[in-house]
């Protein structure tokens, strides 16, 4: 007679060995089709659990026997599809990338990036119809950005103020996978190793379609775009701005060139009579001269405007980057010079911050504004003058020379398109989502995305923190 709990057993093994069967096939079939992502789908291990569905916490796809198999019984496509999902939410790190964003909605965006990719494939082993209500999603969040990146697609779904009806049926329409292990504390211990490692796949990846000129990379454009995108590496502003500094002494005690051995020796053996004194100035790198240049023409909202400004404020404010007496020029330029504002102190800075208005919404030229900047330099407005933020959408007239200072183009990423800078210029994207809130915005999470860097006789950005 079988004993029932051996037969149990025997049972359970057998479902595990068929769904893992399964995932195997599913795996294969998506490598036949699409080679470039030969390492990301090799990079999940399976293990059944009794888990609502199938998930993944980026090291392996845990799934329910019972909901694999309802999900095979529709059709080998839907495994398929499910298994490429949870690939592209690990490839583009979106466990580790919530921030401080809502999860419910986080979960909902990561879900329509990832499907709108794979509607984008057109690739019978995935091929899913689509509904009328999903076509009207992506139709109605295209108008509102290029690339429906996750982060872009949370943004649009906080300003839609949804109904619970409303997101019900987005969630309805979108949902493929469980979230549940993104945010368990075993896997957030794991999220550095994870994200390197599947930073590494995706770049490795992009290499490969780059470099296909076969079919198996045909109709990946929309992926490519994510892509893309999240290749592009990331700083953080204050450590940009750094870029910029200049070294000067600062009246504060330099603790790090005082040797407390000696001090304390001469306080034991002479009393209250110390061998050495700590020096009273400290060789500090530090941003003195500053120059911000606002394209006002009518391609640039107010809104960006002033989003940018505090962003950039509340960074050169910060003590421990900037000197106290500072000299920062505002200046706001259509396709002639409209205003110049000197700041040179933190109550300037707030005064201006409140009464500020865009002067001009007239062409985009940028010739004038390094023509001034240059004039201020020969009449010795600027002590050291080391760099210049342009905030533009990078559709004018630029200047053919390359100024003797270091220059930033910087594009709000929602209005970025690829605009060629001047091969002398650094092109900076910043995130909106960074700069919303401005409490935060200079933050160690604030960060950039240069997308291309200059000749090699400009400061590299990567050491500028070693001065």
């Amino acid at each position: 007679m079988i004993d029932p709990k051996r037969h149990q057993q025997l049972m359970e093994l057998d479902t595990v060995e068929l769904c893992t069967q399964i995932l195997y096939d599913a795996r294969n079939e998506l490598y036949l089709n699409m080679h470039f992502l030969d390492i990301s789908l090799s990079s999940l291990g399976f293990e059944a659990a009794a888990t609502p569905g199938i998930g993944t916490d980026g090291f392996v796809i845990y799934y329910n026997p019972d909901y694999l198999f309802r999900l095979y019984r529709q059709g080998r496509s839907y495994v398929n599809r499910a298994y490429l999902h949870m690939v592209f939410h690990c490839l583009f790190c979106h466990m580790d990338t919530r921030g401080e964003r809502e999860k419910e909605y986080w979960d909902l965006a990561c879900d329509i990036a990832m499907e709108s990719v794979l509607d984008g494939l057109y690739k019978k082993c995935i091929h899913r119809p689509q509904s009328a209500f999903r076509r009207e999603t992506y139709l109605r969040l295209g108008k509102e950005m290029k690339v429906l990146t996750a982060e872009g697609i949370y943004a649009a779904l906080k300003k839609m103020n949804l109904t619970e009806k409303q997101y019900n049926r987005l969630t309805a329409e979108f949902y493929v996978d469980n979230h549940a292990r993104w945010y368990e504390d075993d896997t957030r211990k794991q999220a550095q190793p994870r994200q390197n490692k599947w930073n590494d796949n995706r770049e490795k990846m992009q290499t490969q379609i780059e470099s296909m000129a076969s079919e198996s990379a045909e109709n990946a454009d929309s992926l490519m775009e994510q892509v893309r995108i999240e290749n592009r590496e990331r700083y953080d502003y204050k450590k940009f701005l750094r870029k910029f500094s200049v070294l000067r002494e600062e009246l504060q005690v330099d603790e790090d060139s005082f040797d407390y051995i000696y001090y304390t020796y001469g306080l034991s053996m002479y009393g209250n009579m110390p061998l050495i004194e700590p020096l009273e100035t400290k060789e500090i790198y530090r941003i003195e001269d500053f120059v911000i240049v606002i394209d006002t023409s009518m391609s640039c909202s107010g809104e960006l405007v002033k989003r940018f400004l505090e962003e950039t404020y509340t960074v050169l404010c910060e003590s421990e980057t900037y000197f106290k007496k500072i000299n920062i020029h505002i200046i706001q330029c259509d396709d002639k010079i409209q205003s110049d504002k000197v700041i040179t102190s933190q109550d300037e800075m707030d005064a201006y911050m409140r009464d500020f208005t865009i002067i001009g919404k007239g062409g985009t030229d940028f010739r004038p504004a390094f023509e001034y900047v240059n004039r201020l330099r020969e009449q010795g407005a600027f002590r050291k003058l080391r760099g210049l933020l342009y905030f533009t959408d990078g559709e004018g007239i630029y200047p053919v020379r390359r100024p003797v200072y270091d220059t930033a183009f910087v594009f709000m990423k929602e209005q970025y398109t690829d605009v060629s800078v001047p091969p002398w210029a650094i092109k900076l994207i910043l995130e909106p989502e960074e700069i919303e809130s401005p409490p935060h915005a200079g933050s160690e999470e604030s960060m950039v995305s240069p997308t291309h860097v200059g000749p090699a006789e400009s400061i590299e950005m990567e050491n500028s923190d070693e001065h």
